[in-house]
């Protein structure tokens, strides 16, 4: 049940983020929408669940990105590197400002690490101007509906275990 979660709440992003929210002009500079997934399974789930959906977002990005292969692998697998570390020193559990500051952060370390890249790549042009006003503005949208996106997930996945649960039940019947 929690790979069919996994699975289909992956492509329902990527789908989401590569084909409709690049045509809407509101959304056109909008963050990763796979970051809160990723802080999500940091989270929630056990490394061996989640770590090889990690792996497989980053493998898809990489694939329908233009950037160098490898650069949505590494800042997914920091990023799940990083939430999983928060987590072991602090009960982030339902603490939604924690949530909030984690998505955001990780939206910066993923434009800083996109930015370090382009300038490592093309040290011969400069970075545009507007790439601290689009940072910013993803880093906004990050903490206003990060958490929203996480909450959402968090219920979606209870709801999916509760009919789990009750549809196995329901099979074994009594005793």
């Amino acid at each position: 049940m929690i790979y069919f979660f996994n699975i289909s709440t992956c492509l329902i992003l990527v789908l989401l983020q590569t084909t409709v929210m690049p045509s809407l002009p509101l959304l056109d500079s909008f963050y990763d929408l796979l970051i809160p997934f990723i802080v999500f399974l940091g989270v929630y789930r056990p490394v061996r669940e989640s770590l090889p959906f990690v792996i497989f977002l980053g493998f898809i990005m990489d694939n329908l990105a233009g950037g160098p292969f490898g650069l949505y692998i590494t800042v997914y697998l920091w990023l799940f590197v990083g939430v999983k570390g928060i987590t072991s020193l602090l009960q982030v559990g339902n603490r939604l400002y924690i949530i909030t500051l984690i998505v955001a952060a990780g939206v910066l370390i993923e434009n800083l690490i996109f930015l370090g890249t382009l300038s490592f790549f093309r040290p011969e042009q400069h970075i545009a101007a507007d790439a601290a006003k689009i940072v910013t503005i993803q880093v906004l949208w990050a903490t206003w509906t990060g958490p929203i996106l996480w909450l959402v997930l968090r219920n979606f996945q209870n709801r999916m275990g509760r009919r789990f649960k009750a549809n196995s039940t329901r099979r074994r019947g009594p005793g």
